[in-house]
């Protein structure tokens, strides 16, 4: 029983050594593609330094690129835990194939010397001889052959063990010398860190000064943001209402009373249905509306970057992407309507079911009303400004209810 344990438990020590090096691949993937983010934001940054731009929207990505030296930092403290792991289960080996080596060539020397003492060929054919009967020295002979056996069998134990014992250390050094490798990296990053912050306060100190200015800004900028946003609701409302009437006409039903609840939901067909059921098992898998990018304005109400008593409202997400990109549909479905609030402001709207998705601050459009398109279809180029700044405004909406986009894409 005692070596039916010893044996699970050598199992289990080497399933998680191999479990091992698999999520530190999955961790090494992780880290690089937020290497990657970070060094894109940097860049960014840079170039907005550059410009002399907003410093509002420098610190809007000063605070970006915090939020992934941080996610960098969590990524490395996993790495560093795992490695920690791996470590204290290659010692736990290495000391258990130690004590196994120790008694086995304990054992292996008693044999060697009880061998050594009775090697005489003339003492083992006495031996043999001496039996009284055929049977008995018929076993003697027996055991003379298993006895060699054993010893041939013990001494390829000891030299597996010793192998075994060579891979382990060989592994332990490199684990250690790589978790040296993540500690150091993690004490840059730390140092990065640390220097962003100090540079978010510095820029934070810059428009102290400008604070009555800013709120203004800020006030500007929410009214037009609810007036767009009261622009959609208006909109999807009256296509909602059209539909549900070319549907009544259709089937020889009557379309839901203006007014009232049922009003304002789109009356499904079966395929309708269908493609709403899609829709929504699809949430927290759907892509990004752009190929490339980050979240620069998250949704919902939120405290200003700098000052913390102004709210900042936000319907949908914005996201921040390269100059030039293209808005992309995050699944299929039909064009409801395209909008145009602006000269370089129009909107797309795609229906899915009694889902629509919305995509904001297109230069130019792509796709025409009751159009069909498909997942990842390009829709129409992104704006970008005076300064090189292209930044798309994604929502998602249940009927003529607002929704998190955030809960909804694969971040």
């Amino acid at each position: 029983m005692n070596q039916f344990i010893k044996i699970l438990f050598f199992f289990f020590i080497t399933s998680l050594c191999f479990a091992q090096p698999s999520e530190q691949q999955k961790l090494e993937e992780r880290k690089a593609q937020i290497l990657k983010e970070i060094s894109e934001n940097k860049a960014r940054l840079e170039a907005e330094k550059k410009k002399e731009k907003s410093v509002l929207k420098q610190i809007s990505q000063q605070k970006n690129l915090i939020q992934l030296r941080q996610k960098l930092l969590n990524t490395t403290a996993k790495q560093t835990r795992l490695l920690s792991d791996e470590i204290y289960l290659t010692q736990l080996e290495m000391n258990k194939l130690n004590r196994e080596l120790k008694v086995l060539k304990e054992d292996y020397e008693k044999m060697i010397v009880k061998s050594y003492k009775s090697r005489n060929e003339q003492s083992r054919i006495m031996f043999v001889l001496s039996a009284e009967n055929f049977l008995q020295a018929y076993k003697r002979i027996q055991y003379m052959k298993q006895y060699a056996g054993f010893r041939k069998m013990q001494g390829e134990e000891i030299k597996d063990k010793q192998n075994k014992l060579v891979v382990a250390e060989k592994r332990l050094s490199e684990s250690k010398k790589e978790k040296e490798v993540v500690l150091a990296q993690t004490e840059k990053e730390k140092q990065e860190l640390e220097k962003e912050k100090q540079e978010q306060e510095r820029l934070a100190k810059l428009i102290q000064k400008d604070k009555k200015k800013i709120s203004a800004e800020i006030s500007k900028k929410q009214k037009e943001a609810k007036d767009i946003d009261a622009k959609i609701k208006k909109l999807i409302a009256a296509e909602i209402a059209a539909a549900n009437k070319r549907n009544a006409a259709k089937t020889g039903t009557t379309a839901p009373k203006a007014g009232t609840t049922a009003a304002s939901k789109f009356v499904l067909s079966a395929e309708g249905k269908v493609v709403s059921d899609n829709f929504k098992a699809n949430k927290g898998k759907l892509p990004w509306p752009v190929v490339d990018g980050y979240i620069s304005l998250k949704h919902g109400d939120q405290p200003h970057p700098v000052h913390k008593n102004l709210t900042i409202h936000n319907s949908g997400v914005e996201i921040s992407t390269k100059p030039g990109a293209s808005a992309r549909a995050v699944f299929g479905g039909e064009v409801l309507q395209v909008q145009v609030i602006s000269a370089n402001n129009k909107a797309v709207y795609i229906q899915h079911g009694d889902f629509i998705t919305v995509y904001l601050n297109l230069s130019s459009v792509s796709v025409s009303k009751g159009q069909k398109v498909t997942i990842k279809q390009n829709i129409g180029k992104i704006h970008t400004d005076s300064s090189g700044s292209a930044v798309i405004k994604f929502l998602v909406l249940q009927n003529t209810t607002t929704l998190n986009p955030e809960s909804w894409l694969n971040l």
